[in-house]
């Protein structure tokens, strides 16, 4: 399946700058242990993020996120902290040149994740871009900071606002649970959502 758990056995796939990053982990001048970190959120929480690979086995992007709890750093952010009820989603990673299909499937992924483990919302920090701002920035391969109309597609609203950086909240008390796996039904909603739809076919000659 395209989509899969991030944990300390998948992280070898990712870029090795996702393999000692502890930058969300840490705060002020202490410096976290990636290991027991990882050891933390896998005890407490299980999976902390996913991975999109492709048919070929080519790790095309993966997103960290976990209770806001296991992110000091999120204290420290303008327009933070994240509340305690949310999954927060800290950072992303997509390979340079697939489009943003791969990051909108991993934020879905997180969203049902977040919903089926019962937690209150999913809360991400992001950017407002000004309106001339070229889209190169948008585009970015690694990002800790979201653009915030990247998360207007998914009904996130503004918790809080600091300047240009804003805490998003989206709230998912009223999300219902399906019988389907999580993984698999956000494969099926971001190929009906995202996908583009197939080119007519003409008349054969």
């Amino acid at each position: 399946m395209p989509v899969s758990g991030l944990t300390r056995g998948t992280l070898q796939a990712l870029p090795s700058v996702c393999h000692a990053c502890v930058w969300w982990q840490s705060r002020g001048n202490k410096t976290a242990s990636k290991q027991r970190w990882m050891e933390r959120a896998e005890h407490d929480f299980g999976e902390w993020g996913s991975v999109y690979v492709d048919d070929d086995g080519r790790t095309l992007g993966s997103m960290q996120y976990g209770p806001s709890s296991l992110f000091p750093r999120a204290a420290d952010l303008p327009a933070g902290p994240a509340s305690d009820d949310a999954v927060l989603v800290t950072c992303a990673y997509v390979v340079d040149g697939v489009g943003e299909w791969v990051e909108k499937s991993l934020l879905l992924a997180a969203i049902g994740e977040a919903r089926d483990r019962g937690a209150g919302a999913l809360e991400a920090f992001a950017y407002s871009y000004p309106p001339d701002e070229p889209g190169a920035p948008r585009r970015l391969v690694h990002r800790t900071v979201f653009p915030r109309d990247f998360l207007d597609d998914f009904g996130f609203l503004t918790l809080r606002r600091r300047g240009r950086i804003e805490l998003c909240r989206l709230e998912l008390g009223g999300l219902q649970p399906v019988a389907e796996g999580t993984r698999a039904r956000v494969l099926r909603v971001v190929q009906e959502a995202f996908s583009p739809p197939p080119e007519p076919v003409g008349p054969r000659p």
